[in-house]
């Protein structure tokens, strides 16, 4: 049985209600409970959390699935802030041992004193953006993708724990252009080839 650890990012704040995030955590939920294959925990970024429990979801699951809209450029605070006090509260705990490098030979392996070898994360984003301002030449992304871009960081950060990736999906014009029924077909055909096919 593969165990899957949910995470919802999405804030409740100022004009976000935090709903397209919680429907696409909840959809994810779903899909994996209704597979007997699997076993499913989650976390709600707005809902009070005790660190080191936290800490544990990550050591226990095969399989993080993080969810988060992003905010000028960036993960919005609450979901930051989860990630700052869980991963702190699982240094030399089960998320992380050192930054890798020893005092020898500082200079080289920087990056691997990760303890979540053998799992691995997916992440969903939702932005205002259109898909077309990281694609077309002369728009604002500089045909940079999510990816490579504002998640870079974020990609790093799961790579620094040993977490391997599985294909992000990203949701665009959420904000003007949202069909919340073909984003979630859309998504649920994206868990069946990641996880099923």
């Amino acid at each position: 049985m593969k165990k899957i650890f949910i995470i919802n990012g999405g804030q409740k704040f100022g004009h976000s209600g935090g709903k397209f995030n919680e429907t696409i955590a909840n959809a994810t939920a779903e899909f994996f409970v209704n597979n007997k294959d699997f076993e499913v925990r989650s976390t709600d970024v707005n809902d009070e959390y005790d660190p080191a429990k936290e800490v544990e979801k990550f050591v226990w699951a095969d399989v993080i699935i993080y969810h988060t809209p992003i905010w000028w450029f960036q993960l919005p605070h609450a979901f930051k802030k989860y990630i700052d006090v869980v991963f702190t509260e699982g240094h030399d705990n089960g998320i992380y041992k050192s930054d890798g490098r020893s005092s020898k030979n500082p200079a080289i392996n920087y990056g691997t004193g990760g303890m979540l070898h053998g799992r691995k994360y997916m992440v969903t984003s939702s932005w205002n953006a259109p898909k077309e301002a990281f694609t077309l030449p002369g728009e604002f992304f500089g045909e940079t993708s999510v990816d490579d871009g504002v998640l870079f960081g974020f990609h790093r950060m799961n790579a620094f724990t040993g977490l391997e990736p599985l294909e992000s999906l990203h949701f665009h014009d959420v904000m003007k252009g949202a069909n919340l029924n073909s984003d979630l077909e859309m998504y649920r055909n994206h868990l069946t080839n990641v996880f099923l096919n």
